[in-house]
Order: structure tokens, then C-alpha cells, then sequence
């Protein structure tokens, strides 16, 4: 395993993380997941498997779903970072997606939530009416070992419609 961060290797990188300009001392091929946990506090993003397959990890760079546990922070670097922290409103008003999962009870073990919601969010920034198959399509890389496919989806279409 790995190291990140060495003394020999660290330099600055600026990136912004949910509206906030930030200055991590790091390795800049530290996974953004890495530095968004440990040097910056967010554990709402979580590690699941290390290898882009399960989607917990999932964050934004740019308006864009990542997988930040593969993404080396140089890929962020002068970028716009939201992570599940980053999406209610500066009055702690939950975005729609929040409110839906919230409403359909999604979350079981939560374990893969933020990814959900992370994927879910950018899906309908792009498509704001998605169909089925566009949902199936936009979460194919999620997986929940609980298997909340069905609330998911559905609260997918609620927040299509209250947002």
C-alpha cells in the first residue's frame, strides 16, 4: 500500500471544497477522497472499495460525478470540489435529493448513500426529468448491498419533480 503524502513529495494544492478555497499541503497524486477525509474533516464521502467499482466515493469536481478514491487531487487542482457536505443550502436547507432519500427512506445501512446521492444530483442537473432507463443508466456504477434500488429510483423521480 502506499504512502501519500510523503515530506519529499507534498507541495500546495488549491482547490476549492464546497464553496471554500483550500490550500492542502499533500502529494498531489493523493486521491481527492484522501484529502477531502483526512486533511480537510469531510467524512461524508466514503471509501468503499479503492478501485472505482462501488461509487460511495463519489464527489463533484466541476459539476462532474468522480469517483474521488481513483481521482488524484492534481486532476482537482483549481477546480470546484462539492462533496455530500457541500449540498444543502448555506441555511442547512437539504437539497431535493436529500429531502427525497429522506422521504422514501432510502438509506438503510447508509453505508453507500453519499455516492447515491452525489450520482443522483448530478444526473438530474443534467437530465431534470429522467426516465427509468435514464436512472438505471446514471446509477449502474452505485451499488448498495441492501439493495434500495427500488427507493432509490423512486426518490430519483420525487426530487425530479419538487426541485
Amino acid at each position: 500500500m502506499r504512502s501519500y503524502a510523503t515530506a519529499e513529495e507534498a507541495t500546495v494544492v488549491q482547490l476549492t471544497v464546497n464553496g471554500k478555497a483550500q490550500n492542502i499541503e499533500i502529494d498531489p497524486e493523493t486521491p481527492v477522497l484522501w484529502a477531502v477525509r483526512e486533511q480537510l474533516g469531510l467524512n461524508g464521502t466514503k471509501f468503499g472499495c479503492g478501485a472505482s467499482l462501488c461509487g460511495a466515493c463519489t464527489v463533484h469536481i466541476d459539476g462532474e460525478p468522480v469517483r474521488s478514491c481513483v481521482t488524484p487531487l492534481s486532476e482537482a487542482e483549481g477546480k470546484e470540489v462539492t462533496t455530500i457536505e457541500g449540498l444543502a443550502a448555506p441555511d442547512g436547507t437539504l437539497h431535493a435529493v436529500q429531502q427525497a432519500w429522506i422521504k422514501h427512506q432510502v438509506p438503510q445501512c447508509g453505508y453507500c448513500q453519499s455516492g447515491q446521492i452525489m450520482s443522483a444530483v448530478a444526473l438530474l442537473q443534467e437530465n431534470s426529468d429522467p426516465s427509468d432507463a435514464d436512472i438505471d443508466a446514471a446509477m449502474a456504477g452505485n451499488v448498495c448491498r441492501c439493495g434500495m434500488y427500488t427507493r432509490i429510483k423512486a426518490a430519483i423521480k420525487t426530487a425530479a419533480k419538487e426541485a
